[in-house]
Order: C-alpha cells, then structure tokens, then sequence
C-alpha cells in the first residue's frame, strides 16, 4: 500500500516563493512600460513581491527559531501587502483578471503556507 504523503509533489516554500518572484519581475517588467501610476504601483509590487522568498531563504539561515520564525514573519507580512498590490492592480483595471488570476491564487496559498509554519513554529516555542 502506497503512503498518501509520498504521492504528493511537494514544492519547498523557498522554491515556490523565488519561482513567483520571477513572476512578479514579469508583470512589474510589463507594468514599467506603461506611464504614471502604473510605473508607481509597480515599484511597491516589484518591492514586496520578490522580499517574500527573499525572506524565506533568509529564515533558513535563522540563528535561532524566534529568528527564523521573525524572518517568516516578515514573509508573511510581505506576502500579504503582495496581494493588496494585485488586487489594486485589478480593481483599477491596470491589470485584467486573466493576467492576475494564476498570481493571486498562488499569492493566497503562499500565504496560507506561511501562516502554517508560522503557527507551528509558534506552538513549539
């Protein structure tokens, strides 16, 4: 009988945050060609979208588990401020829905995953 758990591909968060940074470099990159608010709101987008695996890779290097839980937190937190960014970005029409859909969603399960560890880590402190 095969185990549940090894059938599921499991992607490390670290993996899974650089891998949409590269994504937000992308949309900031398309945002940078247009003029005004745009340019403005991409800066903030392009900030907090790639601070996110940058801070979860810093985490690992964490000299004791408050900082790594720290450094997770600021993840989380710099996840969080990520997706007010994209749905600004499509409630103003910037953006459309079908450029944002994959983002937003994949935003709203780094975040969940984060508030995971984080509460796990909490709970063994």
């Amino acid at each position: 009988m095969t185990d549940f758990k090894s059938q599921i591909h499991y992607i490390p968060i670290s993996e899974q945050t650089f891998q949409f940074a590269v994504r937000i470099v992308k949309l900031c990159s398309f945002l940078d060609e247009k003029r005004g608010v745009s340019q403005t709101l991409s800066r903030q987008l392009l900030r907090s979208g790639t601070s996110i695996g940058a801070n979860t890779v810093e985490a690992q290097s964490g000299q004791s588990r408050k900082d790594f839980l720290h450094k997770l937190e600021i993840a989380l937190k710099e996840a969080r401020e990520t997706k007010y960014w994209l749905k600004l970005l499509l409630a103003t029409d910037i953006v459309n829905q079908e450029r944002l859909k994959t983002l937003l969603e994949e935003i709203e399960e780094i975040i969940k995953i984060l508030v995971s560890i984080t509460k796990k880590v909490k709970d063994s402190l």
